[in-house]
């Protein structure tokens, strides 16, 4: 009897959809089943029930300024209804292993993602100039648009996320955005450069204005010099109106 006994295997994670005779007969849950299958009539396709993430690479698109540029990004999706989602694809295309059934319809869907979202990123590019999308490459992708979801809710599947991983622009485009990067770091520069000066300046005239018009200073000043010249020999001096009676 164990011959003709069908073991399917549903895994955590997953649903399964149960055929006999390519008609539908009921949804598995996690768990492991026996099936009396004489004739090799029963089938089961697995589905995952928690989020999966693609990578699409290396897709080229134009700028609003016609630069070309290769962007990557990575997709999060989810299997959201599951009956409209088998109900989508041609299911058992492949007789000969359940397991490459699977993994077809699971590429299959993947593939359908990755079509519509490159429609999408195209048309989001288009709307943007270049120096844009190198400064704000995180909010290329941060809102997903309705039209996306809607269409592809058609097929069972909502996407989550989707989040650019990478922006390649040509070389000499790359050239270019360093030079205006260096160009605004060296404006930078001199415009501190610049204020130091102007602020050195500002202070020297304080202090010039200051030491001219305080008698203090001026008296800080004389003795100053009056110390120099008395550090060389002898001298008198003589500090005073001559005509005083005294004489300081």
């Amino acid at each position: 009897m164990g011959l003709f006994r069908k073991v399917i295997s549903v895994r955590p994670n997953q649903i399964g959809y149960l055929y006999h005779k390519n008609k539908f007969r009921q949804r598995l849950n996690p768990g492991v089943y026996k099936f009396f299958d004489f004739y090799r009539e029963i089938d089961c396709l697995t589905l995952p029930t928690v989020s999966q993430i693609i990578t699409v690479v290396n897709q080229e698109v134009l700028t609003k300024d016609n630069i070309s540029l290769r962007i990557s990004y990575l997709v999060e999706y989810l299997i959201q209804d599951s009956d409209i989602f088998v109900s989508k694809f041609n299911l058992f295309s492949d007789k000969s292993s359940l397991w490459l059934t699977n993994i077809s319809i699971i590429a299959e869907s993947e593939n359908l993602i990755r079509n519509f979202t490159q429609v999408y990123l195209r048309e989001t590019i288009a709307q943007n100039e270049s120096q844009q999308i190198n400064h704000q490459r995180k909010e290329i992708l941060s809102l997903i648009p309705e039209a996306l979801q809607h269409k592809l809710a058609e097929y069972g599947i909502v996407i989550q996320n989707l989040i650019v991983k990478d922006i390649g622009f040509l070389k000499i485009i790359k050239q270019l955005f360093a030079q205006q990067l260096e160009t605004k770091i060296r404006a930078k520069l001199d415009l501190e450069n610049a204020r130091t000066t102007v602020a050195t300046a500002r202070t020297l005239k304080n202090a010039a204005e200051l030491m001219s018009n305080h008698d203090n200073i001026k008296f800080m000043q004389f003795m100053e010099t009056i110390t120099k010249i008395a550090a060389q020999g002898k001298h008198t001096f003589v500090i005073g109106d001559l005509s005083n009676d005294k004489i300081k």
